[in-house]
């Protein structure tokens, strides 16, 4: 599963970079702990979290405005596909009330990330599918030509959709995959400190 990123997604660039520079500072994530087994455990708080923010009657986008993430990984919140942080707990407590106690506790555990493949059947996930297999050769190639051989992170990324006005007036689907690259490294000895120990 993709992560997309949240802390500091709508902040002005100001406090994201302070935000960056503190996390690069810091001593790194915390230890969390692991989310519970169990594909129906999982669907059940899936199916607690929609029904709450059904019952808030606001949107995922109105949401991630409230609480300081982009729309798609404030989404993936209420799916269980990412994990709530404990700096954006209490905005989305006071975002979507209707959550309770035990399931932002849940929320906040590491979550086993997973999908149903029959996902693909569904046609707008389909077309995502097709849009990139179809494209994914042009879109390596370009990767290369502007930043060198390497891959787009799905983990340090922001995720976003929305829509915009064609030149006839119809509605329009914009979906950023704003990802850091990756470079492939050099696979030199000597900088391989996993090095068995050649006394042995």
């Amino acid at each position: 599963m993709m992560g997309f990123s949240c802390a500091g997604a709508s902040a002005p660039p100001q406090r994201r970079q302070a935000s960056v520079r503190a996390s690069l500072q810091g001593a790194g994530p915390k230890p969390s702990l692991p989310a519970r087994p169990g594909v129906e455990r999982k669907q059940q708080l899936v199916d607690r979290l929609l029904d709450a923010k059904e019952k808030s009657g606001k949107s995922f986008t109105q949401i991630a405005s409230e609480i300081g993430c982009t729309n798609i990984y404030t989404a993936a919140l209420f799916y269980n596909q990412q994990q709530l942080k404990e700096g954006t707990a209490q905005a989305l407590q006071q975002a979507v009330p209707q959550l309770s106690e035990s399931d932002l506790k849940e929320m906040m555990r590491a979550p086993s990330r997973r999908f149903d493949p029959d996902l693909l059947q569904e046609p707008t996930v389909y077309r995502f599918y097709e849009a990139i297999m179809h494209n994914g050769e042009a879109i390596k190639a370009i990767i290369n030509e502007v930043a060198g051989d390497g891959i787009m992170s799905a983990i340090d990324m922001y995720a976003t959709v929305d829509t915009t006005p064609g030149k006839l007036g119809e509605k329009r689907i914009v979906v950023t995959l704003n990802g850091k690259f990756l470079p492939y490294v050099e696979g030199k000895a000597a900088d391989n400190v996993a090095q068995p120990d050649s006394k042995q």
